[in-house]
């Protein structure tokens, strides 16, 4: 077989598509929100001191013996029905062996052929077609700690002068869910892909299990891409690509292997199925290590931890614990708000259907949440090459500089500024108002002054406002907002104007 060669060439997506069928598969890592770890007591917090978090059973010492997390277990039974899985009547927990500074145990305690959800799907929207993403399988098992590489210039073990391990993360509860391979989506792939990671997100968000912070490593994808012959109906060789941290950057990392591997077949090469590192920088993947296949890992099932075997009567009273179906949602919402099909389409498509209904919940009206969200703020993630949900302002924020323009305390381009400073990390959007200082002017006084200077210095237009020309009132009104730096009531100067030309 031919090796891989020009790995950092690309084909045009166009051609990609005229030459080969993309097949997708996502493994969703899902970090739960349980008090304590997955097989110990240790807290499962985010952050604090290196290695603070960690006791003999999670640092994997001799002698130690793990105990199941019931909460976890409980979590990954309601993700798998909300998923429209089956669940398993008896399943454990099994070893899969590999060694990594970061796996202290030289294990991660995992689930292989018996995992506790299995048989799902999630329906897909991708500009209103319905793609179903089927689920292979979602299964419990431990995080692991955190390697640092220091002193190089990528954060990278190349180039490295040292490394440190945090074991804090070590044995956080994760759940894994594994799609089976996506065929069909063409030219969408990248889409259905994005689509898909957002969507499940929005679910983990709402079943409460997660909270699903893809920026604080919550929820993670791993991206598996293979291409075929068009037409050929086979599945090609895949590669992985890890850790890939946000919707955005899903999309991109499908749809850059997409050229790199329709580069090197098109060359006459073959794909090295191995995992690939995703940089957010440059849109590129790197080659990380050969992919092991699941022999590789040396499974057996775990000695220390006694199966799992949840009744049919606990399955069905967490069956009733679930969020309302995310289709149904949709629907109801759109109907609520009012929306048009297009304007809901966009807004999930933005990532921000979530965000919305968080914005409307603190109290902002349906339209205007949806404004900000889609306008102004999704400008500044595009230009960020962030998602919507990793911008350092909040849906309370949103509402709240909503309300400044309601209570007439700002106008709508003020309010652009009010986000700004909010983004930039100047406070509350009360905060922003006061330290720019960017309150609205009502006062009679100061609007009386500025509209004698715009009349004076226009009495052109003047004269056809006193001839009954009203609408050239909006040429004087320009005049006094110029002069007071946007700041005007709008409204109050319209009426001073027609007030002193006695209209």
């Amino acid at each position: 077989m031919t090796a891989q060669t020009n790995d950092t060439a690309l084909m045009p997506f166009d051609d990609v598509l005229a030459a080969y069928d993309p097949a997708l598969g996502l493994e969703v890592h899902v970090e739960l929100n349980t008090a304590s770890k997955m097989f110990c007591g240790c807290p499962a917090v985010f952050g604090g001191e290196p290695n603070a978090g960690v006791c003999p059973t999670c640092l994997g010492l001799p002698g130690a013996m793990p105990v199941v997390n019931g909460k976890a277990v409980e979590s990954a039974i309601r993700i798998g029905l909300a998923l429209n899985c089956e669940i398993a009547e008896w399943c454990r927990f099994a070893r899969k062996n590999y060694f990594y500074p970061d796996m202290p145990k030289n294990f991660q305690t995992s689930q292989y052929d018996e995992p506790i959800c299995f048989d799902g799907y999630m329906d897909v929207d991708v500009d209103g077609e319905i793609y179903r993403v089927e689920i292979e399988r979602a299964h419990m098992e431990e995080d692991t700690g955190k390697s640092l590489h220091v002193g190089g210039s990528t954060g990278r073990i190349h180039g490295a002068d040292h490394s440190l391990v945090d074991y804090n993360r070590a044995g956080i509860p994760l759940i894994e869910i594994v799609t089976r391979p996506i065929l069909g989506a063409g030219e969408k792939a990248p889409e259905v892909a994005k689509a898909y990671v957002a969507q499940l997100r929005e679910l983990i968000v709402a079943l409460g299990v997660s909270e699903a912070r893809m920026d604080q490593g919550n929820l993670r994808a791993d991206v598996n891409l293979s291409l075929s012959p068009k037409g050929s109906g086979t599945l090609g060789t895949r590669t992985e690509t890890k850790n890939v941290n946000s919707f955005r950057s899903v999309e991109r990392a499908v749809r850059f292997e997409m050229q790199r591997h329709a580069a090197i077949l098109s060359g006459g090469g073959s794909i090295l199925q191995e995992t690939r590192h995703w940089h957010e920088d440059t849109g590129i993947t790197t080659s990380g290590r050969v992919k092991s296949d699941a022999e590789d890992y040396r499974y057996f099932p775990e000695p220390d931890l006694v199966p799992v075997a949840p009744s049919r009567e606990w399955v069905e009273e967490l069956r009733g614990t679930l969020p309302e179906n995310p289709t149904v949602r949709r629907a109801r919402l759109q109907a609520e708000w009012g929306f048009s099909d297009l304007e809901m389409r966009d807004t999930i498509g933005a990532g921000a259907l979530g965000l919305v209904v968080e914005t409307i919940a603190a109290g902002a009206a349906p339209q205007a949440a949806r404004k900000w969200w889609l306008g102004e703020l999704a400008r500044r993630s595009n230009e960020d090459g962030v998602d919507l949900v990793d911008l350092p302002i909040t849906p309370a924020d949103v509402a709240r500089v909503q309300a400044l323009v309601d209570e007439k305390v700002v106008n709508d381009k003020l309010a652009r500024q009010v986000l700004e400073g909010v983004l930039a990390g100047e406070g509350t959007p009360d905060e922003v108002v006061e330290k720019r200082g960017l309150a609205v002017v009502s006062d009679d006084g100061a609007l009386g002054a500025a509209v004698d200077n715009a009349i004076a210095a226009n009495p052109d237009v003047a004269d056809k406002i006193r001839d009954g020309k009203v609408a050239a009132a909006g040429a004087l009104i320009g005049a006094v907002m110029k002069e007071m730096r946007g700041q005007a009531d709008a409204g109050r100067v319209r009426e001073l104007i027609l007030e002193k030309l006695a209209v």
